[in-house]
């Protein structure tokens, strides 16, 4: 049964809303959503906030299982692609709405130098380091502690990660924390504490259908991406070095463009990512609160802005789903039926000295902001 969190207001399930409803106070509550293969307790936590949006996020992995926004009739649907159960999230997840750490994206063949010692992570794709190797942050249990505050309601995550752990040196703190503003904003804050020199790259990868999650394919969605410059890759993913320009290329959504205006063109790069699956470099400055890209899906009149302070985004198109995926509601997840905006640091940074570092140090404090903003096309 679902568990009102004390101290909070409350509010009827997001369920027996009707499309139009409005709920009158923001609030926070929680339910059981199983156990660990290892014994762990995860629990969901939905965040509703004062226009009716929710958020659910479950405390494994920092997954944001479910996301309703409401598209230019008030009607809410569900926007993320996920599963219904925890042991779906153990098994076979690709990555669905998690916690991305301790580094986003991949580096190549499982090593990085720091400091004149050499460290050896997992390969875990292709021979290369993905999302943090094994048992990456999407894959732990968090603590959490839920609060509303004057911008919507929140829930504050935290862990630690040891010294050692999945290869990465340094005892690291984190703390992950979820707003669902009243302005119908999903805002992930990441902040992050180290006792030696690691590297840290952290992002949050839902995969996106504004039509709705598994309601067929996302290249009519049209897409805008503020960047000048993309990173290229190898066959295996691995960014060459080069900042190229997106001007002449499938890589230019510097205008509104469909994601299926080009993303079957005879073009290497997008051979390498059987479609989208690359670094854009932001055009801002690094570290500073800024528009990277905006998603309208035409239909539903939904609109998706995307926020961050990071120095680059990966768009990846949903290239690597196959239809062998059942989600929620018994949708089958097909060949890009969904999409990700991963707001980070470039892949591989700390194999190039000309990408923006992603070292922390002892007495420095790791920050990050993405902000999901939803809205309706005018």
């Amino acid at each position: 049964m679902k568990k009102a969190l004390p101290h909070l207001p409350l509010i009827a399930s997001l369920l027996t809303l009707t499309p139009m409803t409005h709920a009158a106070d923001p609030s926070i509550t929680s339910k059981s959503f199983g156990t660990t293969t290892g014994g762990q307790k995860v629990v969901q936590y939905t965040l509703t906030n004062d226009k009716g949006a929710s958020v659910a996020v479950i405390n494994y992995g920092g997954i944001v299982t479910s996301l309703k926004v409401p598209d230019r009739n008030g009607k809410f649907t569900d926007v993320v692609l996920g599963f219904k159960t925890l042991a779906d999230y153990e098994k076979k997840s690709p990555y669905f709405g998690c916690l991305v750490g301790r580094y986003g994206n991949r580096i190549a063949n499982g090593e990085f130098t720091l400091d004149g010692t050499t460290y050896h992570l997992a390969r875990n794709n292709n021979g290369q380091s993905l999302h943090g190797g094994l048992k990456g942050f999407d894959k732990v249990v968090w603590n959490a502690t839920p609060v509303v505050t004057k911008q919507g309601p929140s829930l504050k995550l935290t862990y630690s990660s040891n010294d050692g752990e999945e290869g990465y040196p340094g005892k690291l703190t984190v703390t992950a924390t979820y707003t669902l503003t009243n302005r119908n904003e999903l805002k992930l804050v990441f902040r992050a504490k180290t006792d030696k020199a690691t590297i840290v790259n952290l992002t949050h990868h839902s995969y996106f259908n504004l039509a709705g999650q598994g309601n067929g394919d996302i290249l009519d969605h049209v897409v805008t991406i503020h960047a000048d410059k993309y990173t290229p890759v190898d066959d295996v993913l691995i960014p060459t070095g080069k900042l190229a320009p997106v001007k002449g290329t499938p890589f230019d959504f510097r205008k509104p463009t469909t994601i299926g205006a080009r993303i079957n063109d005879a073009d290497g790069q997008l051979k390498n990512g059987k479609g989208y699956d690359h670094n854009w470099v932001a055009d801002k400055l690094p570290g500073h609160l800024g528009m990277i890209a905006k998603v309208e899906e035409p239909k539903s009149g939904r609109v998706m802005e995307v926020i961050s302070t990071e120095p680059g985004v990966q768009f990846y198109s949903g290239n690597f789903l196959d239809g062998t995926i059942i989600g929620k509601g018994g949708k089958v997840y097909h060949f890009r039926n969904a999409f990700c905006f991963e707001p980070q640091h470039f892949p591989d940074s700390p194999n190039h000295r000309n990408f923006p570092s992603t070292v922390l140090r002892p007495g420095e404090t790791y920050k990050n902001t993405i902000i999901y903003r939803f809205a309706k096309a005018n």
